[in-house]
């Protein structure tokens, strides 16, 4: 493709970002009287709930930071992210052990406090990100405290300071969950680009937790991740769970083995990759209707999750990276077939034109689910921003390369 088609591609995403998703968040999510962001927000932006989500706001923290690195510097975007990151300092940190809480009121007094530690990746890198931003060295002592924490309670569960019930009882089946080294992975990435000075660290993890990745949750025979296996990586065919494979998650996994695969040089991990995501988009894709289906079952009997074949936008934000950057490494070009065709239905589908942002929801056809969401407990200032702002470096990567 020539650079021109490149750079108008590139200017679609750029627009997207700053002028429509960016500028959603700052006027209907940014909470000038309690500091930090409320994400319970309708289709027009108009808030329905005021408590706020502790992952949504170390998102947004490092969203808005990243910003700061790419584009430049702006008042906005730093007051959005110290907002963010000095309300989850304040507010967000149980005393009693250190561990984060899950979600809190808008004045940030605790609601719940889970046993996964994904709130605590995110702010993680949402203070790494504020150190290469601002060179904030506060911040990136926190972020290292709080990396060092993470691996040890993923090497260690009983690391973990918070006692609680278990989800399932490990005496009847216990088992291992892959988001916790999908995310790790990302994390570790993340704290390497922003503190070099640990880089021999964060490279021996980034391998360590690549070969736990396949070493447990990925199966020849699906040519999947599994999100959940037993303990020594079993395939539990048995339970609803163990059949359990989520497209977007895996397609999510592609692009951050990618990373891997620059930071290690690793030629045979880019085409494994490439497997893997071929197989998970031709398992994904709603041949009926298009978007990617948001669960299917391994043995394909009826999914547990009564929201299986509804489309979220992740996913879609997800193929748009892994598409994009597999078509950059491998020059394939079936790989930019699929960010068209990703491209496409997003932004057919999930922008709203009329009031900004995406859509969180859709029903399987692709129609809004009613009345519209455009921000909770779960959907906030992250994936889309993240996609279209690494989409955008993709695309200019190309099209220096086709000049």
């Amino acid at each position: 493709m020539k650079r021109d088609e490149f750079l108008r591609i590139q200017e679609r995403y750029r627009d997207a970002l700053l002028k429509d998703c960016i500028p959603f968040w700052l006027k209907n999510g940014m909470d000038a009287e309690y500091g930090g962001m409320c994400t319970y927000l309708d289709r027009e932006g108009k808030r329905y709930v005021s408590d706020k989500s502790v992952w949504l706001n170390g998102r947004a923290a490092w969203v808005f930071a990243l910003l700061c690195e790419t584009y430049g510097e702006r008042t906005d975007w730093k007051a959005a992210a110290y907002s963010c990151l000095d309300f989850l300092n304040q507010y967000c940190i149980d005393p009693a052990d250190g561990r984060m809480y899950f979600s809190v009121t808008r004045e940030g007094k605790p609601l719940r406090k889970r046993r996964y530690f994904f709130s605590e990746t995110f702010y993680t890198i949402a203070n790494a990100q504020s150190y290469r931003s601002f060179g904030d060295l506060q911040a990136l002592g926190t972020a290292r405290k709080y990396y060092d924490f993470l691996l040890a309670m993923y090497d260690d569960p009983a690391a973990d300071p918070f006692r609680i019930t278990p989800k399932v009882y490990a005496e009847t089946r216990s088992g291992r969950a892959f988001a916790r080294p999908m995310i790790l992975l990302n994390v570790t990435h993340e704290m390497h680009r922003c503190d070099p000075e640990r880089a021999e660290l964060y490279e021996s993890r980034g391998r360590s937790l690549t070969s736990d990745i396949f070493r447990y949750f990925y199966k020849e025979d699906f040519g999947v991740f599994l999100e959940s296996v037993g303990p020594n990586g079993e395939f539990m065919a048995d339970a609803a769970g163990g059949r359990t494979i989520n497209p977007g998650h895996t397609i999510e996994g592609v692009w951050f083995l990618l990373n891997q695969a620059k930071l290690s040089g690793d030629a045979a991990l880019v085409r494994k990759a490439a497997s893997i995501f071929d197989r998970a988009t031709e398992l994904g894709w709603d041949e009926r209707y298009g978007g990617i289906l948001a669960f299917i079952d391994a043995l394909n009997f009826p999914p547990e999750q009564l929201e299986h074949d509804m489309k979220l936008w992740w996913p879609m934000t997800e193929t748009l990276i892994s598409a994009v950057m597999l078509h950059e490494m491998t020059g394939e070009a079936k790989y930019w077939d699929w960010f068209v065709k990703a491209d496409a239905y997003s932004f057919e589908r999930f922008a709203d034109p009329a009031y900004g942002e995406w859509f969180g929801y859709l029903r399987r056809d692709g129609t809004p689910t009613d009345p519209p969401c455009k921000g909770n407990l779960f959907k906030g200032c992250f994936h889309l921003p993240r996609a279209l702002l690494l989409v955008d470096a993709c695309l200019g990567r190309l099209a220096d390369r086709a000049a």
